[in-house]
């Protein structure tokens, strides 16, 4: 399983199919950016004065599986700043991802038209073991103070960018305040090796501005 798998389980609704949140496809390319930075496959070069970061591929570590192999030949064929990366790995990825769940029947493709007349796909759970495996996992960072690894780390991040951690979990215990600062403490990436905060530390800046640019059109319109 992908660590964007796992954000898009995380993120639809496990009975209406819906995802509860418009930054999903942002975050899904930063998902992917970082699992390649975890893999060795991608490179994220710091920020040099008016040059931004950039995502650039590591020769001959292309990797097997095809969803990171794709996003690999992708920057190959055509390097990007890292907060381009983001946006643009991200692109068809919800129903890309999506469907190969269906494949593994945790989730089910329902098809549907609203009013009767506008077609929309849905993806609810069918079977949401692993799910709440990841739930757990989740909880005993953010609530019980365990230490993240390389994937509740990110995976942390990317919620606490889209402003969803407090979501994921039953927050009764300490309080979706104390969840949200534990979240934007893990955001910051201090446990993690260089390379994967540099990529984490571009992606929780590129949806920061996704989602003040969101806000701002929606207040002025």
């Amino acid at each position: 399983m992908l660590i964007a798998e796992d954000l898009l389980l995380l993120v639809l609704d496990d009975e209406k199919g819906t995802l509860t949140s418009s930054w999903v496809q942002q975050a899904l390319g930063g998902a992917i950016l970082t699992e390649l930075v975890l893999t060795g496959s991608v490179q994220v070069e710091p920020k040099s004065g008016f040059t931004p970061a950039k995502a650039v591929v590591v020769p001959g570590r292309r990797p097997d599986e095809p969803i990171l192999a794709a996003a690999y030949d992708s920057l190959a064929a055509k390097p990007l700043a890292a907060k381009n990366a983001v946006t643009n790995l991200g692109k068809g990825l919800h129903e890309a991802l999506a469907a190969r769940l269906c494949d593994r029947n945790i989730l089910k493709r329902r098809d549907e038209k609203i009013l009767g007349l506008f077609p929309r796909t849905t993806w609810p759970a069918a079977d949401s073991t692993h799910e709440n495996a990841v739930r757990g996992h989740l909880v005993a960072v953010l609530i019980q103070g365990a230490a993240p690894d390389a994937r509740t780390g990110p995976l942390i991040a990317l919620l606490s960018s889209i402003d969803l951690a407090h979501k994921v979990v039953d927050t009764r215990a300490v309080g979706a305040g104390a969840v949200k600062k534990r979240a934007k403490e893990i955001a910051r990436g201090d446990w993690a090796a260089k390379g994967v905060k540099d990529a984490m530390d571009e992606v929780t800046a590129v949806m920061t501005a996704v989602m003040v640019a969101t806000t701002v059109t929606t207040t002025t319109t």
